[in-house]
């Protein structure tokens, strides 16, 4: 269970200071009390409603040689929304009790401090949605980053989260779609976001027939590889057409990868890691992100199965990693 380091207060909100849930070792989150911060110049401060939780952030959750221990409290929570409850010097364009979403980076926590160019305003539409930004906005740049065009085959290689919305999308923009991932609940709703085509991600030359087959022989003009392991990203090559993309959706933390770059070079496969750095190419994609809601090229929110409070942490943690039927996306929801 959820440790507290320290007793709080009966109402936290009646003292300067905010939540913030902090692993203080591996696997074992604590809540502590830490002293309100004031914006600085440029920034805003954002009282956090929820937060998503990420796949990236299991190592520093399960530990690892090279993380120390405790981390900052609030991190590694990078996917909050909520509304403005304080502006610093020289922000223009925000003001106070606006929903935002965006770029921070401590929040799992009730209060986290963003730069206002890295915030996007929450359109009336989604009044009363949760709204996590950040992976929405990864999921609009890999979709731009695939350069998917009507009439295509498209394979989707892991159908999480991201998975699932990037068969939205594909759908939308009139490709053809062939969901491959491990687990049955996740070719069930896989089907439901409207892959043409499911296959079990178990038996590697199976799958490269089966897709053959499917294909007339010729494979998919685009591969989305979303596991971040070795194992799919292979066969993701071997997946991909002559003159087709191969787009490295997964992220890959874990050490060096072995490849098949004599299949990239026989068939003159573009290789894209679709990750970005620019906190302006994130933001763009989520902007994008609400306009794909708004007209119902992808719909993430029945893909928040699972809400948990910032004291109930560790249970969104155990679900990440061992990912039962009904699982796709838990939430930190503050009250």
């Amino acid at each position: 269970m959820t440790r507290k380091l320290q007793k709080l207060p009966e109402n936290p909100y009646q003292v300067a200071g905010y939540q913030a849930a902090i692993i203080e070792a591996p696997q074992q989150f604590g809540i502590t009390q830490e002293t309100l911060p004031e914006p600085g110049e440029g920034e805003v401060r954002v009282k956090i409603e929820g937060c998503g939780v990420c796949a990236s952030t299991i190592p520093v959750w399960e530990g690892r040689d090279w993380f120390d221990y405790p981390r900052e409290a609030g991190a590694p929570g990078h996917e909050g929304w909520g509304v403005i409850d304080a502006v610093g010097k020289g922000v223009q364009g925000f003001a106070k009790r606006e929903r935002v979403t965006g770029l921070s980076y401590k929040a799992y926590a009730t209060h986290d401090i963003a730069r206002a160019e890295d915030l996007v305003k929450l359109p009336d539409f989604l009044d009363g949605y949760p709204f996590p930004g950040e992976p929405l906005g990864c999921v609009m740049n890999i979709f731009s980053r695939s350069a998917i065009k009507k009439g295509q085959t498209v394979a989707v290689v892991g159908c999480g989260f991201m998975g699932l919305l990037l068969i939205q999308l594909a759908k939308s923009a009139g490709a053809k779609v062939i969901g491959i991932s491990r687990r049955e609940f996740s070719l069930e709703e896989a089907a439901n976001a409207g892959a043409d085509h499911t296959i079990k991600l178990d038996d590697h030359y199976k799958i490269i027939e089966e897709v053959k087959k499917i294909t007339g022989g010729n494979f998919c003009e685009r591969v989305i590889e979303a596991t971040g392991i070795e194992w799919p990203l292979n066969l993701s090559i071997e997946l991909t057409a002559e003159r087709g993309k191969l787009i490295v959706a997964g992220y890959h933390q874990d050490g060096m990868r072995t490849i098949n770059v004599q299949m990239l070079n026989w068939r003159g496969i573009d290789m894209i890691s679709a990750h970005e750095r620019d906190s302006k190419n994130y933001i763009k994609g989520i902007k994008e992100a609400i306009e794909a809601i708004r007209y119902r090229h992808m719909d993430p929110f029945p893909y928040f199965t699972h809400t948990y409070s910032l004291e109930d942490i560790e249970k969104a943690y155990q679900l990440l990693t061992s990912r039962p039927d009904g699982f796709i996306k838990a939430l930190i929801l503050n009250q």
